[in-house]
């Protein structure tokens, strides 16, 4: 555990109450200490303090401890004890103040969000004139006046001056995540907008579409009465990132929500069709029963009873 504990970097931690340091007394194999970053390295005798407290030091911030250096904190011990401890108190005292203002600006931040977002439902209000007007234009303006309050906010966060403090330090991750939150939602809502792809005309008639871009064959199998789909999708793509969906005259593929959409030359019968995966290749195969299987039955029963009658006739001949 920590009784073995030979170095402790605590660099810049906001360490204020130098104090706290006596609960290492315990850690007998403690040889180095750093605390540089924090404010209790600006109080008054802190070097003295840290020395005189923590007697199984070697190297404080990376400085040797000498033994007259030790000699002579532990001289001066209780009066360094006595500023260090007035010095904690004007620290904590200054740490409330922060942390009040740390609380008022959030609420501000807070605020002013919220006043930009009811304007932002003001002007996708119904009744708003402008958008009634010209729609397209509207959205424009809109995206552009967000660009400009965006460079606006961010101008704003980074030039106001703030004390470096845990609550600005918090503050700051806030503002990056909820930023990088914001451009990863704008990037998925643009997503979506394009993937609005045109299946089906506005006439009904139904397109070929190859969105993600697969090679594929559509085999006519005239022996088997039925049509196979060869579609290429990658071999370790997993299964569940497949929906086929089989209708009369076409078939439509999702992979990985892309469609995939082939106008089929004959009509099929969608609840006799299978699909599978290759085993040696990884396509997926889909097999469709055509649906004019029971005609084309009769005309080979037809054409087997005319070969039965020549062969007939040619023994009467005999």
């Amino acid at each position: 555990g920590c009784e073995e504990l030979k170095k402790l970097d605590l660099t810049a931690n906001f360490i204020g109450e130098l104090s706290s340091i006596e609960s290492l007394k315990c850690n007998i194999h403690l040889k180095e200490l750093f605390l540089v970053g924090n404010p209790c390295t600006e109080f008054e005798g802190y070097r003295q303090f840290v020395v005189a407290t923590l007697h199984q030091l070697k190297y404080l911030d990376s400085k040797e401890i000498e033994r007259s250096e030790r000699i002579k904190a532990l001289q001066n011990y209780p009066e360094v004890k006595w500023k260090i401890r007035e010095q904690e108190r004007a620290y904590l005292l200054k740490r409330a103040r922060e942390k009040e203002e740390a609380q008022r600006r959030m609420q501000e931040r807070k605020d002013e969000k919220q006043k930009q977002m009811d304007s932002k439902l003001e002007f996708h209000s119904p009744g708003c004139p402008q958008q009634k007007s010209n729609q397209a234009e509207g959205d424009g303006e809109q995206e552009r006046c967000r660009t400009v309050e965006n460079d606006d906010e961010d101008r704003k966060f980074w030039e106001e001056p703030t004390p470096y403090t845990p609550e600005s330090r918090l503050e700051t991750h806030r503002y990056i995540e909820e930023k990088r939150k914001a451009k990863d939602n704008a990037r998925e809502s643009k997503k979506r907008e394009k993937t609005a792809w045109t299946l089906v005309t506005a006439e009904g008639r139904v397109l070929n579409v190859n969105v993600p871009k697969l090679h594929f064959s559509l085999k006519d199998d005239e022996e088997n009465n039925q049509i196979i789909l060869d579609l290429a999708v990658y071999r370790h793509l997993d299964t569940s990132l497949l929906d086929v969906d089989v209708q009369p005259t076409y078939i439509r593929v999702l992979v990985k929500g892309k469609p995939f959409q082939l106008v089929l030359p004959e009509e099929v019968k969608p609840d006799s069709s299978s699909a599978k995966r290759s085993q040696t290749t990884g396509h997926l195969v889909v097999t469709m029963p055509k649906a004019k299987e029971i005609i084309l039955a009769k005309q080979k029963v037809s054409a087997s009873i005319k070969h039965s009658d020549c062969n007939t006739q040619q023994k009467n001949t005999r």
